[in-house]
């Protein structure tokens, strides 16, 4: 290969790099601004929390079908198709929210945001396999990739706030994410991605990514994956509910701790990416998600003075988790299945953060409203995935499958 063209082969890597960051970030910037959007549908529609919940809901079943049951595009019709494929139906959804003047129909866009999302997504993931030249340094750019992510949750429900005190109507936000989809789209026309791997062994379909759903890898991945979110979004869903009528000392803390969970989170995540490069990533998952039980057990324990301080730090800890889950459950598998297998992490994931908010809120419900009983049930998520950290950390299940698989794929 002449320097010509190694410098070519370069400057298409960091455009894809910043294509992937970009994208995560920006469809961070619409799921996780839901929470400011929920107060003023319930005032532009009348509806109740109950039917209000619905638009955090709807959007993560939707992600969940997509990822299970769409997730073997990526490896069927390759990345670059299945990544343009996705945000060309997100764009157009994202602009459909201007003459969204019924819940239901706003139901509907969700619904198929969150479809959109879960194709593009699956294809953004498998190409992050490709384009790494080893496990390690796929653990490290999924880090990277989840604080873009994370620094999308920040900008949405800032971007949401300014527009509404400025008169400016909440679907705007969706135009924004609408026409960043559209310059990706245009920056991707002209990029060269590279080529996927394909195998003759088994046809690339829904089928043979149902049969994932068997491979004790990819179903033990996923759980860990959906224990984390279900423990992530007690946080951002049910922490403002548990400490509102705080009143301490702290009451500054109190005030800020979503925003200060979310910095912590952004920033932690970018720490991550160091990390795992330096590190062994079966004892930063076992030490951070120990700080993460701790976090929670104590805020359980000792009350809302503790809580108002440890869980927005836990999102220090959390920063790792998930990215490292994700990155470890994709490289056990060759790099013609990744968009399957990140179909399956993808649908836990979407579930967890659907059902695990549902489970605590229920709970809460059955003890006279009271969110310290939901967040009880939070710890035992917390404590089920720190000793499944353990089991990893000593019986290295997957030692044996990523030493081989980093010999033939990377």
């Amino acid at each position: 290969m002449t320097t010509k063209a190694q410098a070519e082969d370069g400057q298409n890597l960091r455009i894809i790099k910043w294509l992937t960051f970009l994208m995560f970030m920006m469809f961070a910037m619409t799921t996780d601004a839901v929470g400011v959007i929920i107060p003023e549908v319930m005032k532009q529609f009348q509806v109740s929390m109950t039917a209000a919940g619905l638009m955090h809901y709807t959007p993560m079943i939707a992600i969940a079908l997509a990822g299970v049951l769409l997730g073997f595009l990526a490896d069927r019709l390759g990345r670059k198709v299945t990544i343009m494929l996705g945000l060309a139906i997100f764009a157009v959804n994202s602009y459909m929210y201007i003459a969204a003047n019924t819940f239901g129909l706003i139901l509907g866009l969700m619904a198929i945001g969150g479809l959109s999302i879960g194709v593009f997504k699956t294809g953004a993931l498998a190409l992050i396999g490709d384009i790494s030249k080893s496990s390690k340094e796929h653990t490290s750019m999924m880090n990277a990739v989840e604080g873009f992510f994370a620094v999308g949750a920040i900008i949405g429900p800032f971007i949401v706030t300014f527009f509404l005190t400025q008169g400016v109507a909440w679907q705007w936000l969706y135009v924004v994410a609408g026409t960043m989809c559209v310059l990706l789209i245009l920056m991707a026309l002209v990029v060269k991605y590279p080529k996927t791997i394909k195998t003759s062994e088994e046809p690339v379909n829904l089928k043979g990514a149902m049969l994932m759903l068997k491979d004790p890898y990819a179903l033990g991945f996923s759980f860990g994956a959906f224990l984390y979110v279900a423990v992530e979004c007690a946080i951002y869903v049910w922490m403002p509910t548990l400490i509102a009528n705080y009143e301490g000392n702290l009451v500054l803390i109190a005030t800020y701790s979503l925003t200060i969970f979310f910095v912590l989170r952004a920033g932690g995540r970018f720490m991550g990416a160091w990390l795992m490069q330096h590190f062994n990533w079966s004892a930063v998952l076992s030490i951070f998600s120990f700080l993460i039980l701790i976090c929670f057990l104590a805020s359980v324990i000792i009350g809302i003075e503790a809580a108002v301080v440890l869980l927005p730090l836990s999102g220090l800890f959390m920063s790792v988790i998930y990215p490292t889950i994700n990155s470890k459950g994709i490289s056990c598998f060759p790099k013609a299945k990744h968009g399957s297998v990140a179909g399956v992490i993808l649908f836990f994931t979407a579930a967890g953060a659907a059902l695990g908010p549902l489970a605590m809120g229920a709970v809460s419900d059955a003890f006279g409203q009271n969110a310290i009983y939901g967040f009880m049930l939070a710890t035992v998520f917390a404590a089920v995935l720190f000793f499944g950290t353990l089991y990893n950390l000593f019986f290295d299940p997957t030692k044996q499958r990523l030493l081989q698989l980093e010999m033939s794929e990377y």
